[in-house]
């Protein structure tokens, strides 16, 4: 099998625009005009990436382009070095890159420049990923087995440039605060392409489908922790202000530290009050100023668990200092790979494809990340080792120990950034009823490490619970739900009866292949009225589920699309496969062509009669795909991707 192509990064621009006089400076170096501006805050983030330990790229810049042409305003630099952001890390968090001040005036579209050099993207595989995964795990794919797709320039100065065309034009007014997100999708199945040969090459296409998508409010955004160099404290002890640092990846020993030109300003939280943890005295203390700190602090290297204010301002949630960058940098950070509630153990991915085992002991405290509720975000939600038992493989999760250096690492807290449970969906019935439950349903996830399997019902959230804005602006309470490849969010009365229906259907391959049922993954909450002491889904995405065979029905077109058979290996039934070519919601369909070690992927728009004819050309019987579909209640598959091989394969 070749590997799942489920991966999904958003780079999410939020303008928050304030009353700020800007300087602009000519290029040679001489003031012009004062121009009002709003200030930009650049946060990247991504969905869950189960196989890999990390997926790294390097963004050199990001510019935006004014409607009507004229030069292209830079928001963001890359230090020197350039930093490798690890898109593992990311769970539904976001990475704050920096701020910087944007002039007034009306965007039509971005341009992120990343790094195209060998050894600019980097690929990890997780120490344990799931069976059919093409990678070996623990293992970092040589350079020479990535082939960037799409690079420009001279060798040594290859970049790769990704342009995203907003749906509508951005117009920043000083201020206002204004809010965009930029969504790469990472889903597209010609992100990221393994060959299926040996040696493996991997495809990597770092300009997939990329489109903008409404932040529906800022205090929302979880943040993955800041690192920084403590420049100074505020007259009134309210706010640091830090230079921002950024940790070398994949990881040196002993780890330093990438010192920017970025300067941020974070508040102490004069409300709830901020965890303060000094690990160098190794003392812990809630404060609501830095009056305590103001000698000590200055030239201190900090990680910060911050989140966003409505009007932009950072607000510290929990804070660590030191006068050594190791020692707020060594604490573990990653996607759990096992709980053992047996031994009171969590191991999580290190990001050199390596298992991190950190012991719970009975006063370690669990926290879950709730921005937008900043008391909630601040009380655990747990203590001891007990609580493991509410935490599963594929949770996001930021731990901080009692003794970073120490040889077994012991954890003091458990920030879990991101709860995430996914696998095949199911719904309880109770006798003698035989309808789906309208108030719960069912995952069943298994594992390559079988211990790591789990079966979870999960309530849906309370009707009434806020849970962000529909397509025109507006509030969406209780559930919601999507196909993972759609924009289109299905919430409100019939979300529920919608989401039984469409994950009802099943399709039988027959002999040891068996029966592919519907899946998912969800993101849950902590605490909802809907189940006070546990987790319920807020949103769920249904996932296109990956299948490799073999054509053995020759593609026939019919009106609006078209359907063809496979076969898997194992399988004994063939199996119908149904092709849209209806526009804005065709299947989406790519060649892949190897020559030697360059890996070609040439979509096929098959909404045209030459993109289609070109499908059904090769959709003949003997030809290798891989299919992502759904199960439909017929028993056929509704493809969203589809990718067929030619050539060495």
């Amino acid at each position: 099998m070749r590997q799942k192509l489920a991966y999904k990064t958003t780079f999410v621009f939020v303008f928050l625009a304030a009353s700020i006089l800007l300087t602009l400076v000519a290029c040679g170096g001489r003031p012009t005009n004062i121009t009002p501006a709003g200030t930009l805050a650049i946060v990247i983030s991504d969905d869950s990436r189960a196989d890999w330990a990390t997926i790294g790229i390097k963004i050199l810049s990001i510019t935006l382009t004014p409607k009507g042409g004229g030069p292209t305003v830079t928001a963001y630099t890359a230090p020197t070095p350039v930093p490798t952001f690890n898109l593992v890390q990311l769970n539904n968090i976001g990475d704050l890159l920096a701020h910087a001040n944007v002039p007034s005036g009306t965007y039509t579209s971005a341009t992120l420049s990343v790094g195209g050099n060998p050894g600019d993207v980097t690929l990890t595989a997780s120490a344990d990923p799931e069976p059919g995964f093409a990678g070996t795990a623990g293992a970092t794919v040589p350079p020479s087995q990535i082939d960037i797709v799409g690079t420009d320039g001279k060798p040594g100065s290859l970049t790769v440039d990704v342009d995203i065309n907003f749906s509508k034009p951005l117009v920043v007014t000083a201020g206002q605060n204004n809010a965009l997100n930029l969504e790469f999708d990472l889903s597209n199945a010609a992100f990221l392409v393994a060959d299926g040969s040996n040696p493996t090459i991997w495809a990597v296409n770092l300009a997939p489908i990329c489109r903008d998508k409404e932040v529906d409010d800022v205090t929302e955004l979880v943040l993955r922790h800041i690192y920084g160099t403590v420049d100074g404290i505020s007259h009134d002890n309210s706010s640091i202000g830090i230079t921002r640092d950024f940790p070398v990846e994949p990881p040196t020993t002993p780890e330093t530290a990438i010192l920017s030109k970025e300067s941020l300003t974070i508040l102490a939280d004069a409300a709830n009050g901020t965890v303060f943890d000094d690990l160098d005295a190794k003392t812990t203390s809630t404060i609501t100023n830095f009056s305590a700190q103001a000698s000590s602090l200055p030239h201190k290297f900090v990680r910060v668990a911050a989140r966003y204010q409505q009007d932009g301002n950072l607000v510290a949630v929990r804070m660590w200092a030191s006068t050594s960058f190791v020692k707020v940098w060594l604490n573990p950070e990653g996607e759990v790979l096992h709980v053992n509630t047996g031994t009171g153990v969590l191991t999580v991915s290190n990001e050199d494809g390596t298992e991190l085992p950190i012991t719970m002991n009975s006063t370690t405290q669990f926290f879950f990340r709730n921005p937008s509720d900043p008391a909630a975000d601040s009380t655990p939600i747990g203590t001891g080792a007990a609580f493991l038992t509410n935490i599963v493989r594929g949770f996001k999760v930021h731990i901080s120990v009692v003794d970073p250096l120490a040889t077994s690492l012991v954890a003091q807290s458990v920030e879990i950034e991101a709860a995430e449970f996914g696998g095949d969906i199911s719904f309880p019935t109770t006798p003698p009823a035989t309808t789906p439950s309208t108030t719960a349903y069912t995952y069943t996830r298994t594992f390559h490490t079988a211990s790591d399997n789990y079966t979870i019902t999960l309530n849906y959230v309370a009707a009434n619970t806020p849970n962000g804005k529909d397509a025109n602006g507006n509030p969406i309470t209780g559930y919601k739900w999507s196909n993972e490849d759609s924009d289109v969010v299905d919430s409100g009365a019939t979300a529920i009866p919608d989401f039984i229906a469409a994950t009802s259907g099943s399709v039988n391959f027959g002999g040891t292949a068996g029966t592919l049922q519907p899946s998912g993954h969800s993101y849950a909450v902590w605490g909802n009225s809907a189940n006070p002491a546990g987790w319920s889904s807020l949103f769920t995405a249904v996932e296109a589920s990956p299948i490799s065979g073999t054509v053995a029905a020759n593609f026939a077109s019919i009106t609006n699309g078209g359907n063809f058979g496979i076969t898997v290996n194992g399988g004994t039934n063939q199996v119908k496969v149904n092709v849209s070519t209806v526009a804005g919601s065709a299947t989406e369909v790519y060649q892949v062509d190897r020559t030697g070690f360059i890996v070609t992927v040439s979509p096929q728009d098959i909404t045209t009669s030459a993109g289609l004819n070109n499908t059904a050309a090769n959709l003949v019987s003997g030809t290798p795909v891989e299919i992502y579909g759904v199960p439909q209640a017929d028993g056929s598959i509704k493809a969203v991707v589809v990718e067929y091989y030619t050539g060495q394969h």
